[in-house]
């Protein structure tokens, strides 16, 4: 189905400022659409790269406009513990060696040297589960760009006397490197078990948190990063990101209110 919006902001914009500010596109990108004839507003195709959107107007993007948007690469990974996410040294296993045919879930294209698959939201090298890789610049910003409004989730296993003392602690209160960290959502589940779902992703964020309250993590897994949850791909597994799932990363990026 072609991507539509209406636009409601109470001021004219440009459309290639526009669709990037959604998160749909690069600025550039949309101006190459609009120039192949693949934008409409109400039914007209647009020509003009410097074409304002006005209130109330709808804007439409062309199947083939849509589908040349989500031709990037993007895979979803269950990563293990002792695979890096990327830069490894000579001794370590990057995830993006996980994905071969016999590791695929579903089908999907085979990376080659052609594709630059970078991860949007690491794990290190201890840690495991949800993991996307992703040549779509668009989807980057979406993920890791300073302005996301995508939490994530993770369960945790600690070592250590978990209290209510501790939970208030890692909810709000904490400072790393200087500075005092987002409030945080956490619970305990119960048998040195922690629920986490953050809005940051500071370097080894959860780990750091936790040894500042007498915790030491023993096992921590990633489930889900906005909308798209691990589910039950089987770790070391892979699959490809669907279209469904990445405009559902793009939307939920944007910050409401």
């Amino acid at each position: 189905m072609a991507w539509t919006r209406r636009y409601d902001e109470p001021q004219p914009q440009r459309v290639n400022r526009w669709l990037a500010q959604s998160g749909v596109c690069s600025r550039r990108e949309a101006e190459g659409m609009i120039g192949a004839g693949l934008v409409s507003i109400d039914g007209e195709v647009v020509t003009d790269p410097g074409r304002k959107i006005l209130p109330g107007q709808t804007l439409v993007l062309s199947d083939a406009a849509q589908a040349g948007l989500e031709s990037s690469l993007s895979v979803v990974i269950h990563k293990p513990v002792g695979v890096v996410s990327a830069h490894a040294d000579e001794d370590q296993v990057p995830a993006v060696r996980l994905l071969t045919p016999e590791r695929l879930v579903g089908e999907s294209a085979i990376p080659d040297l052609h594709n630059r698959l970078a991860p949007l939201g690491r794990l290190d090298m201890d840690s495991r589960g949800l993991l996307i890789l992703s040549e779509d610049g668009v989807l980057a910003k979406a993920v890791i760009g300073p302005d996301s409004a995508l939490d994530k989730e993770y369960l945790v296993r600690v070592s250590g006397a978990v209290t209510e003392v501790k939970v208030r602690r890692l909810r709000h209160g904490l400072t790393l490197d200087g500075r005092h960290l987002k409030v945080a959502k956490v619970r305990s589940e119960g048998e040195g078990t922690l629920r986490f779902i953050l809005t940051e992703g500071r370097n080894r964020q959860i780990r750091r948190m936790c040894e500042m309250v007498d915790l030491e993590v023993t096992d921590l897994l990633r489930l889900r990063i906005g909308p798209l949850k691990l589910g039950d791909l089987p770790e070391g597994s892979w699959r490809a990101l669907t279209a469904e799932e990445r405009a559902a990363l793009i939307r939920d990026s944007v910050p409401r209110g």
